[in-house]
């Protein structure tokens, strides 16, 4: 006890309110018996071998108490104190709550699995000088912590196991299809890859996966009419069906910007079977880039058609003298929509759509086009994708190839039994 005389120290032990009371009591009494405070609470803390500077304190805290010494009364301190820990508590509900909105927006509870891993994810984050924690959360999420806990020790379920196998296979085909399927296409794709997966669970994975189906946006009109040319008669009156290949293509321009300027696309369909049959890409928009869309086209189903008709709007590259030669020469017959009517092109209008749907402003387009150049190769890649693999909803949900094949498969077949009879 002697070492301790004089040096002020407190002795770091705790001591509680009676004995706080006791030293004060002592201190006061002594006091009046020496008629001075110097040297009072040393002598007191030496004797009782507290610390000084404790003494110190307490003495003046139980003068403020009293009303002698102007100051924060020890109620008045513990009224802050608890109204900062209010505060504190406060800004960490909010702060959970503010984390938690994402999934709370829609007002239900969100399903356990995700209440699991949100809490996980965000419990030992330390706001305000301490973790969140489990409990906080499980209260302001209104969910038992018991459920929780449950929840994290139990073995996985069979349908996340399953869910955990088939969701990068349901990206990977989405990311395999320019982004754009939405769920029933991409249902209809997993289904073709041999995936067994119903409808409502390729949704609800998709949600999961933060993925969902490219959107279409509005049309701009890239032809131009010449009033002054004559026009070929409408020999489609809208309706966009035929019973063979090769019976009646359409066509249409769009135009795409580029930094190098502006690109211009021709597609040719057959209205069959939806498959782009000839299509060019050029930085203008005269005759020449619709003559080599139809030697492309020429190219790819033969020199000469019976019976083809070959349908486009009023501007002046379908109504030029070249353009009906060269259709002429594959015998085709033109036949031109009314003028600004779209819906008297409407087929060849839905391509060019979901063209700049699909791979102009597509989800997988990471910026602009740079050049016609750039544009014209992409365009290759969709027109093969769009051929091949894309499943058209209008043809059952199978690519234009394998429609087609269909078809002569089902030609091939009849013939025989026609022979017979």
């Amino acid at each position: 006890m002697g070492a301790m005389q004089g040096s002020g120290a407190s002795t770091g032990r705790r001591y509680s309110s009676e004995e706080k009371a006791a030293a004060v009591r002592m201190v006061r009494t002594l006091r009046a018996e020496l008629g001075t405070d110097h040297g009072t609470v040393q002598r007191v803390a030496t004797q009782l071998g507290y610390g000084i500077e404790s003494v110190r304190t307490w003495v003046k805290q139980a003068d403020i108490d009293d009303g002698n010494v102007a100051g924060v009364t020890t109620a008045e301190s513990r009224k802050l104190r608890e109204l900062e820990q209010e505060v504190r508590e406060l800004r960490r509900a909010n702060e959970i709550l503010k984390r938690a909105a994402f999934f709370l927006r829609g007002g239900a509870r969100p399903p356990t699995s995700e209440v699991v891993a949100f809490i996980d994810a965000n419990k030992d984050d330390v706001v305000e000088g301490r973790p969140l924690g489990v409990e906080p959360i499980c209260q302001l999420l209104q969910v038992a912590p018991s459920t929780y806990y449950a929840a994290r020790d139990r073995a996985p379920s069979a349908r996340s196991v399953s869910d955990a196998v088939l969701l990068p296979e349901l990206v990977g085909l989405w990311e395999d299809n320019y982004r754009v399927y939405g769920v029933r296409k991409l249902w209809k794709t997993a289904r073709r890859a041999g995936i067994d997966i119903g409808r409502d669970q390729t949704g609800r994975l998709m949600r999961a996966a933060g993925i969902a189906g490219a959107t279409r946006s509005k049309r701009v009109k890239t032809t131009r009419p010449d009033p002054a040319s004559a026009r070929h008669p409408d020999l489609v009156k809208r309706e966009f069906t035929a019973t063979a290949p090769n019976r009646l293509w359409v066509t249409d321009l769009t135009f795409v910007p580029t930094w190098a300027g502006v690109a211009y696309v021709c597609f040719i369909i057959d209205a069959f079977s939806r498959m782009i049959v000839g299509w060019r890409c050029a930085s203008h928009m005269r005759t020449e880039m619709v003559l080599d869309a139809i030697e492309m086209a020429r190219w790819s189903r033969g020199r000469h058609h019976e019976d083809l008709r070959c349908h486009s709007d009023a501007g002046s590259q379908f109504t030029s003298i070249r353009y009906g030669e060269r259709l002429a020469e594959i015998g085709a017959t033109p036949s031109i929509g009314t003028v600004g009517d779209s819906y008297d092109n409407a087929l060849a209008e839905t391509v060019n759509g979901y063209y700049k749907t699909e791979l102009v402003r597509g989800p997988a387009r990471p910026g602009p086009w740079r050049t016609v150049e750039e544009l014209e190769l992409a365009t290759l890649g969709w027109v093969h994708w769009h051929n091949t693999q894309r499943l058209h909803g209008y043809l059952g949900d199978v690519p234009p190839t394998e429609f087609e094949q269909a078809f002569y498969a089902g030609q091939t077949t009849a013939a025989p039994l026609l022979g017979i009879k």
